[in-house]
């Protein structure tokens, strides 16, 4: 798939990531402002994957991660956009392609020096560089032209906030599902690729 081409499709489903809120949680300043690394546990019905996040590059962005993590939300929802070549999709819709409520958008903090290359994990959002809420993904090619470039709307970027230590394999095997239109969406895996359980396991 050619850049302008992913790019299209990426903001089509950045675009759906609106709908209602949560109340956020306060996040402890120790927390916001951890430099450690933390190991996360995510088992689907396609495999494990295991990922590392990098509390020191992007704070605000892994202590929101774990927030949701730590409440369950993740446990039960679905890689609801597939796109092989490019990127999976998670983290914001249930297998009936139920969108969740979510707590507020998290700062964009893609100007970490962290790069959108193949198995990084980073946040979606819509055209709004400051919107992300619960929904990620992991690149499964170098995607340079989501990296940011600079503080405009255009260069902004998607902020990478951490990386597959374990289980690319199972992420490349998701990015080969069929899929199709499903609920007005667009590259849906035609049969759910169901994120079972994300945990923590360690913070270092």
């Amino acid at each position: 798939m050619k850049p302008f081409l992913k790019t299209a499709a990426f903001a089509l489903v950045l675009a759906a990531c609106g709908g209602a809120s949560l109340p956020q949680a306060d996040k402890p300043a120790a927390e916001t402002a951890s430099a450690v690394q933390t190991k996360v546990v995510m088992d689907t019905n396609q495999g494990r994957v295991v990922l590392l996040l990098d509390g020191q590059k992007a704070p605000q962005t892994v202590a929101n991660f774990k927030q949701y993590a730590e409440q369950g939300f993740y446990n039960g929802t679905v890689f609801h956009r597939v796109i092989d070549g490019f990127m999976v999709q998670g983290g914001g819709f249930t297998a009936d392609m139920v969108q969740k409520p979510t707590a507020d958008p998290v700062p964009n903090e893609a100007d970490n020096g962290l790069k959108n290359h193949t198995g990084t994990v980073a946040m979606a959002r819509t055209a709004d560089p400051h919107s992300a809420t619960s929904q990620f993904f992991i690149n499964v090619a170098d995607n340079a032209f989501l990296n940011h470039t600079g503080k405009t709307a255009q260069g902004y970027g998607y902020t990478v906030f951490g990386k597959v230590v374990e289980g690319m394999d199972v992420v490349q095997k998701i990015a080969k599902v069929r899929t199709g239109n499903r609920a007005g969406h667009q590259d849906v895996p035609l049969e759910p690729v169901v994120i079972n359980r994300v945990q923590i396991v360690s913070d270092k």
